[in-house]
């Protein structure tokens, strides 16, 4: 079984007790969070799409940990201008384990 859910303005292709790593939710470490927005279920063969979303349709899950991720380097140059410029950047992050994906 898995389903679609959009968390935090993405969607996610999530099933039972994977960890995803979704933008900085605003919940405590060890907490209980509850995705409503659920696009599309797919429970052995049996497809439910919603429009947009299934009513009824919700995904439990636990925050596990807020982190940062891996460091992006943006490099700028003009070539015979004399002009680089470089900048970093780090995402934050939440993992999170799904519980339970209920209709």
């Amino acid at each position: 079984m898995y389903a679609i859910v959009e968390i935090a303005g993405q969607q996610f292709k999530i099933e039972k007790d994977r960890k995803v790593y979704v933008q900085r939710l605003k919940a405590e470490e060890g907490s209980q969070v509850k995705f409503d927005r659920v696009m599309l279920l797919d429970n052995d063969g049996d497809v439910k799409v919603g429009t947009p979303i299934v009513n009824g349709a919700a995904v439990t899950a636990t925050v596990n940990k807020h982190l940062k991720g891996d460091k992006v380097l943006v490099f700028k140059k003009k070539r015979r201008k004399g002009y680089q410029k470089l900048n970093g950047h780090r995402q934050s992050l939440t993992q999170i384990t799904i519980n339970d994906i209920t209709l």
